[in-house]
């Protein structure tokens, strides 16, 4: 048993220290596929990779009654805390009194709009709820690598399936939302 579950399974029964120890254990791999994440968000996203893990984290930590079963629901839970910040983030920043759905431009460069990946972002997240109401797995799959950045064989390793058939779920999953966005 690895040390982030049995520290996982302390929490549930009650041991609030373990929370303390169980932080600098995962902190660098959050951290890391928040790194990941950011990296193709829009350049003027204001939200940085340490804010992010530090708001999925207190989203983790927040509910008592959470109970998690092992490293793999863990992180699966750090996936969709992070994919709804940034859905969050991008919804706040296309309400009206954020500026709606103004794109912001560099004032030396008028010409260059900035791109609107808040727009994409959201319709993204509309699609994948549509893909867990069919299939929840591979909308796992997708959360796993699109919203935290992990390869295959990670997520693979965390859904507890093969690689051919996380690398099957991928095409699908792609092919898919591709379809459903279009439309």
């Amino acid at each position: 048993m690895s040390d982030v579950t049995r520290l996982l399974d302390s929490i549930e029964s009650g041991d609030a220290k373990a929370a303390e120890e169980l932080l600098p254990l995962v902190y660098d791999e959050l951290r890391k596929l928040a790194a990941a994440k950011m990296a193709h968000e829009s350049p003027n996203q204001t939200l940085q990779p340490t804010a992010l893990v530090h708001e999925a984290w207190l989203r983790l930590t927040g509910n008592e009654n959470v109970k998690w079963n092992g490293r793999a629901h863990f992180f699966g839970a750090a996936a969709e805390a992070m994919r709804r910040i940034l859905v969050d983030n991008a919804r706040r920043k296309h309400a009206a009194r954020h500026g709606g759905k103004q794109q912001r431009l560099n004032v030396e460069d008028i010409e260059i709009a900035a791109p609107e990946k808040e727009a994409e972002l959201l319709a993204i997240n509309e699609s994948l709820e549509k893909l867990a109401a069919l299939d929840k797995q591979k909308a796992e799959l997708v959360k796993l690598r699109y919203f935290v950045g992990l390869t295959i064989d990670e997520s693979a390793a965390i859904l507890g399936v093969s690689v051919p058939t996380a690398n099957r779920w991928w095409t699908y999953a792609r092919a898919w939302l591709y379809q459903e966005i279009q439309s």
